[in-house]
């Protein structure tokens, strides 16, 4: 193929620009391969929507995206979930807005029309000028297919596609591992915070599998540690690994020492957590949880990308929403215990608003680095860019799955090949 494509030439198929070990710039940048992708993949994946514990009661809801298409995640009075589309039948207004809260019913603010916590229509105003020409069994919300695993919610609107285990596959293990930072609980979110920032959905897609960057991009975040947790964030030569999990999925295990929460909990406790430790102590814990919960309070040693739009990143959700072209919305979802004590989840909350929170260290410089990304995806008539590292050096991990060093680029290999196979099969 050609070194040059140009970004007008529509002819070209977006699965021609995806190469084992490079991607074309245009898929950054080209409009109409972004219209492509919001149907081809969006459309056509299980799309991750929350967590179970935004919606902890009968009537609960949020509201989320797959894609560019707003749904509302819902609970039913018998506790039941929805994945409903955020859609009146009559005139297509939303019916709901708030991001979530608690409500009886959604009501369409244009003409009334009422709907149940599961999407049936209940109500409308004037049902006399309808008789003989509307049946409002046959009018519900229309209802996406969903399936949840360790609390984690997916949905889809394809009714056909495999069983949500099946596409999470070897990720599962890594999910199960994620969830024991809890610190004996059942996670829970605690609060979130979004942004938007001037690139395309794929840079995003791309960083939580990048530990190549982390030493140049946050110096001023291990500048900020104690000499101890700065050594731990030096990784670059230890033995780290990112590993192919398929389906697009990838784990990048940056401190294996943290894989499992649970192991090794007779280690000492590390100064930096002493208070936690002191004042779960004076809260009459066992020393047996307070080791527990001191674990659990850092967060896992990896980032786990589950395609296309979630990350398990060590210790908070980071979820992705394309918006167009060249723009994406982050959500960054701070994640504790349910029950658990209120010094952990204070510092759960204290961990992540210093690395991930608004003010943080670690969010104001990936930003500025994807924003040039995307700016740089504009410059020069040389348009591929290079996720060849690593390539000549891959092995078989413990799973049976390729996996090459922490900085390696697998991660992104994997979830291009992903994309590749999703847009190729649209075009034929």
């Amino acid at each position: 193929m050609s070194e040059l494509i140009k970004l007008h030439n529509v002819s070209l198929k977006a699965a021609d620009m995806v190469e084992e070990g490079r991607v074309h710039k245009a898929l950054y940048s080209d409009p109409a391969i972004f219209e492509q992708e919001l149907d081809k993949v969006f459309n056509h994946t299980w799309v991750f929507i929350g967590h179970e514990s935004e919606v902890p009661e009968a009537g609960s809801y949020k509201t989320a995206w797959v894609g560019r298409q707003p749904v509302i995640l819902s609970r039913d009075r018998k506790m039941n979930l929805h994945v409903l589309q955020n859609r009146c039948r009559h005139r297509g207004a939303t019916v709901c807005e708030g991001r979530k809260g608690k409500t009886k019913s959604f009501t369409c603010p244009y003409h009334g029309w009422g709907y149940a916590l599961d999407g049936e229509l209940r109500a409308l105003p004037k049902p006399e000028e309808y008789e003989g020409v509307l049946d409002k069994a046959e009018l519900p919300l229309m209802r996406l297919r969903h399936e949840s695993y360790r609390g984690m919610v997916f949905a889809t609107f394809r009714d056909d596609i495999e069983p949500l285990e099946s596409f999470l596959g070897g990720a599962k293990k890594w999910i199960d591992l994620f969830m024991k930072q809890g610190g004996g609980y059942p996670v829970k979110v605690l609060g979130e915070h979004r942004f938007n920032f001037p690139g395309n959905w794929k840079i995003q897609l791309e960083n939580t599998t990048d530990a190549y960057h982390f030493p140049i991009i946050h110096k001023s975040f291990v500048s900020s540690l104690d000499d101890a947790t700065a050594d731990i964030f030096d990784f670059l030569h230890g033995d780290g690994f990112v590993e192919d999990l398929g389906n697009g999925h990838s784990v990048m295990v940056m401190i294996p020492e943290l894989i499992d929460l649970e192991a090794d909990l007779d280690q000492p406790i590390p100064e930096r957590f002493s208070e936690l430790a002191v004042a779960l102590r004076e809260e009459g814990r066992s020393e047996e949880e307070v080791k527990r919960l001191v674990r659990a309070a850092h967060g896992t040693g990896f980032n786990l990308n589950l395609f296309p739009n979630v990350s398990c990143s060590m210790a908070f959700f980071r979820v992705l929403r394309p918006v167009s072209v060249n723009e994406t919305e982050i959500q960054h979802v701070a994640l504790g215990g349910e029950g658990a004590p209120l010094p952990f989840n204070r510092k759960r909350m204290r961990l992540h608003e210093h690395f991930q929170g608004p003010m943080g260290f670690g969010t104001p410089d990936d930003g500025e680095a994807w924003e040039r990304v995307q700016k740089g995806s504009l410059a020069g008539t040389d348009g591929w860019i290079l996720v060849n590292r690593g390539m000549g050096k891959l092995r078989q991990s413990a799973d049976g799955n390729v996996a090459g060093a922490v900085c390696s680029e697998t991660g992104m290999r994997g979830a291009y090949r992903q994309y590749k196979k999703m847009m190729a099969a649209a075009e034929e």
